[in-house]
């Protein structure tokens, strides 16, 4: 009976490896036909959930994983430089601008956003607009699993983010950063 159960169960099997590569080709056209310039040389491993005015900007070499979550809304907008590779679970909000330098890498679930709520008692949280501040990554900055970049920060070129961080000021070039609030823990310089 498991003989047969086995010999019954591996088309299934054999269906599912061969629907990878599809899958991926699928998420692929999808972020295509949203960001018209991305490269062929980009791999998207699943579907990418996108918000708003969708200004996005791709680099050459992207390695995005399936649910990233990315908005643009307005005049704002997403640059992300050659072989950037973004996590599960990432998301990536732009009311303003939002630069991701060549070769960063940033971990699952991070959430980097340039844009904070204007909080005013005199109409409701939702409708009380937004203060933005522009975020720039340098090239080839690693933001570790989980970490959160807040509006108005710029963190340098060759700087690590520490799992879980919450970065709320600027991170010199070569610095690691970890905590919260994120301060300077070693240097790779």
């Amino acid at each position: 009976m498991k003989l047969l159960l086995g010999f019954l169960l591996m088309p299934l099997a054999r269906l599912a490896e061969m629907a990878a590569p599809l899958t991926r080709l699928w998420a692929w056209a999808r972020f295509k036909c949203a960001v018209p310039a991305l490269a062929a040389d980009c791999v998207v491993l699943g579907t990418i959930e996108l918000h708003g005015s969708r200004r996005i900007t791709t680099g050459r070499n992207l390695y995005l994983y399936p649910g990233l979550y990315l908005e643009t809304q307005g005049n704002g907008s997403l640059s992300l430089g050659d072989g950037v590779v973004i996590s599960r679970g990432v998301h990536l909000v732009a009311y303003g601008a939002m630069q991701i330098g060549a070769g960063s890498m940033i971990g699952e679930y991070s959430s980097i956003r340039d844009a904070n709520h204007h909080y005013r008692n005199v109409v409701s949280l939702r409708d009380a607009g937004h203060n933005v501040r522009p975020v720039t990554i340098g090239t080839n900055v690693w933001i570790g699993r989980g970490a959160v970049v807040l509006p108005g920060v710029t963190i340098g070129d060759n700087a690590v983010v520490g799992a879980n961080a919450v970065v709320t000021r600027d991170v010199a070039a070569g610095a690691v950063v970890a905590g919260v609030p994120a301060r300077p823990v070693a240097s790779r310089q």
